[in-house]
């Protein structure tokens, strides 16, 4: 399984030494503080999203299997490091961030079957199609993306308008004119050979950035956020997930397989447009570089303690997989 990206300090951080007015304050201990967020998130995980034993059997274990085998889990991690920088106050945001686990695991699942990438590896292991079979797969996306919305709808019934932003929030970035439609998108535009930088824009901002935004929002609305600090998270997180996107894109054509943990190189191979094959490598690294430095400037308008966040999006631009 490929190794986590974010294990080492970043060499970049602007928030690293100094508070919102410039004080001094120690370096934030990231490893320790990823390890934390993300232990929180797999016990979240493992309690939230039915055992494998649940009847029918063998789409609890499908569900289980995708969910449960390793990954980045940026997102959640994302929601629940945004949150704290709302104080003590703020509603239990784990819910939320495991709903916005399920989503994006469903969109892999489905992204890795036959009549899409047709990918026999992902985070290390086979496929859940190729572990289960092609029907089974299917389903268990179907399940864990209606799952998301179940589990806002528990967890915040006491809160019916934050259960209601939630919802709304996660259904827009995950609906047609978002993360399916970039997905959508990304489809069309396989072997074109005169793509444009507008569709590779909408490809990026909708298939990747929509997920990443809605992440960091949901911490926001979790964390009672007033409007113009919702619009700050929407900006950051638009550049975070175009760098994030970009950095993708550069690491399938230069990365192996075993690094990544997925089939390295598939996006050539199936022709896809990406910001490699349309700008070249070292453009891509420099797209990277500007959105990863505009997503620092717009952090920089949000309340509280910005250490972690801004590692991790440092973290996140010099990923090795």
């Amino acid at each position: 399984m490929a190794s986590l990206f974010w294990v080492q300090p970043p060499v970049h951080n602007p928030f690293a030494n100094r508070g919102d007015r410039g004080k001094v304050v120690p370096p934030v201990d990231f490893a320790a503080q990823f390890k934390s967020h993300r232990a929180r998130v797999e016990q979240g995980l493992d309690q939230l999203v039915p055992p494998a034993t649940t009847r029918p059997r063998r789409l609890h274990e499908a569900m289980r299997y995708a969910l449960l085998g390793g990954g980045k889990r940026l997102r959640p991690v994302l929601t629940l490091a945004t949150v704290d920088l709302f104080g003590p106050r703020a509603t239990d945001a784990l819910p939320a961030a495991v709903a916005l686990e399920c989503v994006h695991t469903y969109s892999l699942i489905h992204d890795d079957l036959p009549c899409m990438d047709n990918d026999d590896l992902r985070r290390g292991r086979p496929t859940t199609h190729k572990q289960f079979d092609e029907a089974t797969a299917l389903l268990a996306g179907d399940a864990l993306l209606t799952l998301a919305f179940q589990l806002v709808a528990r967890h915040y019934a006491a809160r019916p308008a934050l259960a209601a932003a939630l919802t709304q929030e996660i259904a827009e970035a995950a609906g047609s004119e978002r993360l399916i439609g970039g997905q959508m998108e990304d489809l069309l535009a396989e072997k074109k050979a005169d793509a444009t930088a507008d569709e590779l824009d909408f490809i990026h901002l909708n298939k990747t950035a929509a997920m990443i935004t809605a992440a960091l929002v949901s911490g926001g609305l979790c964390g009672g956020a007033t409007d113009p600090q919702l619009a700050t998270l929407r900006n950051t997180g638009r550049h975070l997930g175009l760098a994030f996107q970009i950095v993708d894109d550069i690491l399938d054509a230069t990365a192996d397989t075993a690094t990544l943990g997925k089939t390295a190189g598939k996006d050539a191979k199936a022709g896809k447009t990406t910001y490699v094959k349309l700008h070249g490598l070292d453009a891509s690294r420099n797209f990277a570089r500007q959105h990863t430095e505009a997503a620092f400037t717009a952090l920089t308008a949000l309340p509280g303690d910005k250490a972690f966040l801004s590692a991790l999006i440092e973290s996140l631009a010099d990923r090795a997989s």
